[in-house]
C-alpha cells in the first residue's frame, strides 16, 4: 500500500488554480491558430490524460483526440532508459492531418524526439507540440515546442498527470518529491 502523498509531498510547484489559468490561455492559443482548420490532438498516455482534458474543454475549434502510449522509463525509475517503446499507437491515419502532439513533460527531449519522427514519417499537414511542463535545463536532444505552460526547475514532480510508481496522478497540483526521497512501490 502506497503512503500518503504528503508523505512526498516538498512543495507545491504549480497550484490547482495556475494551472487550471494557463490551461485556459494555451486552449485560446490553439483555438486562434487553428481556427477553420481539422485539428487532431493526440495524447501521449498516461501522464497527458489530465492535461489533455482540461486542454480540449478550453479548444474552442472542432477537434478529434487520439493517444499513443510510449515507455522510456522503468517501473519505480526517476531517469529515462533511452530506449523508446510504442506501448500504443493511433488507432486513425494522420496523413495531410493538422496534428498537436499533447505531452505532460518534456526533460531530455529523448522520447518526444523519438514520437516526432515516428509521426512526420506519417505525412501530418502539420505537426506541432504542446507540454504542460518544459523542464529545459535537463535537455539532451533539442525539440521545438510549440506550446508550453510552464517552464519549470530540474527537480522529480508529480501530481495531475504525473505520477509516483503509477499513483498520485489524481492530485489536482504539480508536487515536488522531497529531495531524497525514495519512491516506495
Amino acid at each position: 500500500m502506497p503512503r500518503p502523498y504528503q508523505d512526498y509531498l516538498g512543495e507545491i510547484l504549480i497550484s490547482s488554480e495556475q494551472l487550471q489559468a494557463r490551461i485556459a490561455e494555451l486552449g485560446a492559443q490553439i483555438s486562434a491558430d487553428y481556427t477553420g482548420k481539422d485539428l487532431l490532438l493526440v495524447c501521449i498516455l498516461k501522464g497527458g490524460v489530465l492535461f489533455l482534458t482540461d486542454l480540449m474543454r478550453q479548444i474552442t475549434v472542432p477537434h478529434a483526440i487520439n493517444f499513443m502510449a510510449v515507455s522510456s522509463y522503468g517501473a519505480g525509475s526517476r531517469e529515462s532508459t533511452g530506449a523508446v517503446r510504442i506501448l500504443m499507437d493511433l488507432e486513425t491515419d494522420i496523413v495531410g492531418r493538422n496534428v498537436l502532439l499533447v505531452e505532460d513533460i518534456i526533460d531530455s527531449g529523448h522520447t518526444l524526439s523519438y514520437i516526432e519522427r515516428v509521426l512526420r514519417a506519417r505525412n501530418p499537414g502539420s505537426l506541432r507540440i504542446c507540454a504542460l511542463l518544459d523542464k529545459a535545463e535537463r535537455r539532451e536532444v533539442d525539440v521545438k515546442l510549440d506550446y508550453i505552460g510552464f517552464q519549470i526547475p530540474n527537480k522529480f514532480v508529480f501530481g495531475y498527470g504525473l505520477d509516483l510508481d503509477e499513483v498520485y496522478r489524481n492530485l489536482p497540483f504539480i508536487g515536488v518529491v522531497k529531495p531524497g526521497m525514495v519512491i516506495e512501490a
